[in-house]
């Protein structure tokens, strides 16, 4: 299969220098991969080092910073591929990383996203905090990972080493069929960064296709490459996406759970739609006690960030009406792998029985 292998970059030019080379060295061993660089109109000397560095290396320049979602957006569109591998400046490949892939999508059609274990750069033999061995999604939407619970990074002893199918995938280094990805409109232009995976994750499992976790595959990846986990601005996004991202599929999620139960998709629609405008109110308190806690211990960039993510949320969402779910409920199609029955913060001890089964 034809498969594209796309750095979107913006500003890392040092990381292009320490890990394109060994990416290169990998693709180039897979018939009908190529490397391609899309540069989010950095001002560093990304372009520079492209030109000079690599100048075998397809480079898309785009005309301003489109962020993680419009960039891979502008450069897929400019892009003739049957496979798209979204993956950060900041992972460094192991040899032989991209077979596994490339061969579980050949072989798994209904296999919408790929991916592979997620290992931290600075600690190799621990799972990295954003995807680790696959990713799920709690009660109120928190996510989480197999191999990571909020900060807490396990260390790999093998137990996640056969494929699974998870909720979300991480976006650093994910692997996508195109025609997929152009059918369900590419990742949400709104997001501009963070959370944009698991909402297309989650929007390919309600269009009835799977996630999995391959993990044959493995990469290291640094983290913090483009906002560092400090930055208000990308709190911001965590707490806005959030709210975005179960705006757009947490009623027909709920919907899905109600058709099981033998109700017309009428009725599930109606229980649906309250249900997850419910939760999400209870999503939004929690997320203002968050707020009061930032403001009490003088943190009041962060405060301002989340009172910020809300009033621009409430802008920006899309809600779906009960005749919207309606009509998705009556294409039968769809169903959710890896929602948490629970709260992660109050209950971390995650067994297999307390997952939705969708």
């Amino acid at each position: 299969m034809k498969t594209a292998v796309v750095i979107l970059n913006w500003n890392t030019e040092g990381f292009l220098r320490e890990f394109l080379p060994g990416l290169l060295r990998s693709v180039e061993k897979v018939e009908g991969a190529e490397v391609i660089v899309a540069d989010n109109a950095s001002t560093d000397g990304s372009i520079k080092v492209m030109k000079e560095e690599f100048p075998q290396v397809r480079t898309i320049v785009l005309e301003k910073n489109f962020g993680f979602t419009g960039g891979y957006n502008k450069a897929f569109e400019q892009i003739d591929s049957d496979l798209f591998v979204l993956i950060n400046s900041d992972i460094e490949v192991t040899d032989g990383w991209l077979e596994p892939l490339v061969r579980w999508m050949q072989e798994h059609p209904e296999c919408g996203a790929c991916a592979p274990k997620l290992h931290s750069w600075q600690e190799r033999d621990k799972f990295e905090y954003a995807g680790a061995a696959g990713g799920c999604l709690d009660l109120f939407g928190y996510p989480f990972c197999r191999g990571r619970i909020l900060k807490a990074l396990d260390t790999d002893h093998g137990q996640y080493d056969s494929p699974a199918d998870v909720f979300w995938a991480t976006g650093a280094c994910l692997m996508v069929r195109s025609s997929l990805y152009r059918e369900l409109g590419g990742l949400d232009d709104r997001f501009f960064a963070h959370m944009e995976e698991i909402d297309l994750c989650w929007r390919m499992q309600l269009a009835g296709y799977k996630v999995t976790v391959v993990p044959e595959s493995m990469v290291y990846h640094v983290g913090g490459g483009t906002l560092p986990a400090t930055s208000p601005f990308k709190l911001y996004l965590n707490f806005r996406n959030n709210l975005m991202m179960l705006e757009n599929n947490l009623a027909k999620t709920f919907g899905l759970c109600f058709m099981k139960k033998g109700i017309s998709a009428e009725k599930a629609a109606r229980k649906a739609v309250s249900k997850a405008r419910r939760r999400i109110f209870f999503r939004k308190c929690l997320d203002m006690m968050s707020a009061a806690v930032y403001l009490l211990t003088m943190k009041t960039e962060c405060f301002r960030s989340v009172m910020k993510a809300h009033k621009d949320a409430a802008g920006m969402i899309v809600r779906p009406s009960v005749e919207d779910v309606r009509k998705y409920l009556e294409t039968g199609r769809g169903g959710v792998k890896g929602m948490y029955r629970k709260w992660i913060i109050l209950f971390r001890n995650v067994r297999e029985k307390d997952f939705y089964n969708i």
